[in-house]
């Protein structure tokens, strides 16, 4: 009786903050999540600590936003948290690379079970070698992106020097909506980190070289975002180049949409560079990391395993259909496991909820098994 009584607290408390937090505009508008996908996602969250965004990457509403901790619904852990993005960012680093011309979708790199840089090693899933960009992001090849990533930055032909070399990528990351707040219609929101050359110089005060900060090759390190802005990065993949700032607030006829929530915001990526990024995010779904994502339409995911003090973290961020989106998603569970362990099958429960307005058999009990894992 105390534990079910407890457990209704909890819920009425996480209700009304919830409502709190929504009520950014002080008005009545209607939200723009869906009750289906917030039910659902509750189900799904039961016993985790995390949190799921899904955007319609045509509008930039918000049609899911559901969250959980050990004391009930905590908006700030999809809003106001930043996490280390862990793979899911390759995606971003492949579009800066291939817009900078510095690589092509064939260029290949060997990799022999891992990254190894005088005493820094860092291993690598078991596949083929070796491999071009789109089994790279399929794979979730950590030698390919962290290789690159160093060679990007000391690239003495492109760049005059390693802190213009992080200036340029700075700049194309901050235009796919990272380094700082979206803007959300919410209250409590905050951007994460993407280093430029006056953070290192601060931070690495003996100096900094394309070594001291390799992690964030593979979304480690000096990388951060929230759950809202790793969803966001998704709708910019989805979209081939732009998002509208996501909001949660139905326009009505006496609150109308803001205009920033109606103004196209374009990346600085070049639009040829999506095609290879997408096919391997296609490919993920098909044969690599993403395969429990696997569905009658055409999804595109990447994968994060994130590394931290304890059991690593669970991240997934794709969208669907592959060309003509209609949904993009991003889920992390906090000491998950694997991307492929909690994030994928839950982002795929509620692509499909979406998609199809119901649930398969087979989904509802793939559901009730998630449902019953308790990280807490």
């Amino acid at each position: 009786m105390y534990t079910m009584t407890r457990n209704i607290f909890y819920i009425l408390i996480s209700v009304v903050l919830f409502a709190v937090a929504v009520t950014a505009r002080a008005d009545d508008a209607p939200l723009t999540t869906r009750p289906l996908l917030q039910e659902l996602g509750r189900q799904l969250l039961q016993g985790k600590q995390g949190s799921i965004v899904a955007i319609k990457p045509a509008t930039g509403e918000i049609v899911c936003l559901v969250t959980n901790s050990p004391s009930g619904s905590n908006l700030s852990l999809a809003i106001g948290t930043a996490y280390a993005p862990g793979s899911t960012f390759k995606t971003a680093q492949a579009l800066v690379m291939l817009s900078e011309g510095f690589i092509s979708p064939e260029q290949v790199n060997d990799c022999n079970g891992g990254f190894t840089d005088g005493n820094i090693h860092v291993g690598c899933h078991k596949h083929a070698t070796p491999l071009a960009l789109a089994d790279a992001l399929a794979f979730s090849c950590n030698t390919w992106f962290l290789s690159n990533f160093m060679a990007l930055l000391n690239d003495d032909f492109l760049y005059a020097d390693p802190s213009e070399a992080i200036t340029v990528w700075h700049k194309y990351m901050t235009s796919m909506g990272l380094g700082g707040p979206l803007g959300v219609d919410l209250t409590g929101e905050r951007g994460g980190l993407v280093a430029n050359a006056a953070y290192l110089n601060r931070r690495y005060k003996q100096g900094w070289d394309a070594r001291t900060i390799l992690w964030a090759g593979m979304g480690q390190g000096d990388i951060t975002m929230t759950p809202l802005q790793m969803c966001n990065l998704a709708v910019t993949i989805a979209n081939r180049g732009f998002f509208f700032t996501p909001h949660i607030h139905q326009a009505t006829a006496s609150k109308p949409l803001a205009a920033r929530f109606k103004r196209r915001r374009q990346t600085l990526v070049g639009r040829d560079a999506y095609g290879p990024v997408i096919e391997g995010m296609r490919r993920a779904v098909e044969k690599g990391t993403c395969t429990a994502a696997r569905a009658s339409y055409t999804v595109c995911g990447k994968t994060g395993t994130v590394e931290n003090a304890g059991k690593d973290h669970s991240a997934f961020m794709g969208f669907a259909p592959m060309n003509d989106p209609k949904i993009a998603i991003a889920v992390y569970i906090e000491h998950g496991g694997f991307g492929s362990d909690m994030a994928v099958p839950i982002a795929s429960l509620i692509m499909e909820m979406y998609l199809k307005g119901q649930l398969s058999e087979t989904s509802k009990a793939k559901a009730k098994r998630l449902a019953k894992v308790r990280l807490f």
